[in-house]
């Protein structure tokens, strides 16, 4: 009898225990990722936080100080100080402004890593062209890079980092010189090819926006650690830390303390949240109140000042202080509120977040 067994698939990249000092800085700490096939992670983080450090370890472009590392399923980086060498490794890379030599034709520009492989013209032509058709772009084949739009420009780079089919491909953060406006219609467009496409990739960015539109999960590192890794829906709604909320910008955090009788009271006691004595230990903690959690409510429990009022179309946004130490908060709104006012906030306590000092 003849029954279709599970196939395994190695992880397109798995990392364990990866770190990375520089003399006696540590720039990377015990770092571990699993990337399935076909999945998009991105590494999110402020400038140094070392996830540029770990997509060049990635590419072979760093030695790490200690850990290992595979690429479908091929080791590349090992304890002993084995480093495969970048051209060992089949990888794909996308770099900051694309690197797409404007001198050289959009089918030469794709068939280039072919040519450094020493295939035949005629070989590397026809799998150039098979790489622009995946991307839509074979009928500019001939055209060169200065006639083409940044959208298009993009595709090309992703063509040729596609072409010799690797298991596994880098972007580093090839969106992060242009204007905003530009960076968000290339981020969708980027996230549906990758997903049309198929490929397994890591995806460098400093800009949450970005991660969120493009990546399957997003890793969010501080201080050389990987602080959590989940879908941005699951990083939004349940941040691990109290640094990742603040990072993210999720909401206000308020400092107060937790009791079986009052529930949460604000330091300032300004404000109680008898909802959360079931659901938090006792004793002193932060509440994120995150912005999606209020809305303005004449009987609502929290009271707020506007410090800005934001015009965005079709709603507003505003800018609320809550006072004392507390971080500020923006909360949506149907109608203005003056500058200065006093308005009453609506709390879903489902949505707070507890974190116990």
């Amino acid at each position: 009898m003849i029954t279709d067994a599970p196939v395994h698939r190695p992880f397109a990249l798995q990392a364990m225990k990866i770190a990375k000092s520089f003399g006696d800085t540590k720039v990377l700490r015990n770092i571990d990722l699993d990337l399935a096939p076909s999945e998009v992670v991105a590494l999110l983080g402020p400038s140094g936080c070392g996830k540029t450090t770990l997509l060049r370890i990635a590419a072979g472009l760093l030695t790490a100080t200690s850990g290992q590392m595979e690429i479908a399923g091929r080791r590349v980086v090992d304890g002993s100080g084995f480093n495969a060498p970048p051209e060992r490794r089949g990888i794909g890379m996308v770099f900051q402004d694309y690197a797409i030599w404007p001198h050289l034709s959009v089918l030469d520009n794709v068939a280039f890593p072919l040519r450094m492989r020493r295939q035949g013209r005629t070989e590397r032509g026809g799998n150039a062209m098979r790489a622009l058709d995946r991307v839509g772009l074979s009928h500019l084949a001939d055209r060169f890079p200065g006639t083409l739009s940044g959208g298009q420009q993009q595709r090309v780079a992703l063509a040729r980092a596609i072409v010799a089919e690797p298991p596994l491909v880098l972007f580093d953060e090839p969106l992060s010189n242009l204007d905003r406006e530009l960076r968000e219609g290339l981020a969708l467009e980027m996230g549906a090819l990758l997903r049309e496409l198929g490929l397994s990739a890591i995806y460098v960015t400093h800009d949450q926006s970005e991660a969120f539109t493009i990546a399957d999960r997003v890793a969010v590192m501080l201080d050389g650690e990987i602080a959590q890794i989940d879908t941005p829906e699951r990083l939004f709604s349940s941040p691990a830390s109290v640094e990742v909320a603040q990072f993210l910008n999720i909401g206000a955090l308020i400092d107060g303390n937790v009791c079986q009788t009052r529930g949460f009271t604000c330091n300032r006691d300004r404000l109680n949240l008898p909802d959360l004595r079931q659901s938090a230990p006792t004793g002193p903690a932060r509440v994120l109140i995150p912005r999606t959690a209020v809305r303005p409510d004449p009987a609502g429990a929290l009271m707020a000042q506007v410090l800005r009022c934001q015009f965005q179309g079709d709603r507003y946004l505003l800018h609320l202080g809550l006072g004392g130490d507390a971080a500020s908060l923006v909360c949506p709104a149907d109608q203005p509120a003056p500058l200065h006012s006093q308005i009453s906030l609506a709390i879903d306590p489902d949505r707070l977040r507890v974190f116990p000092h």
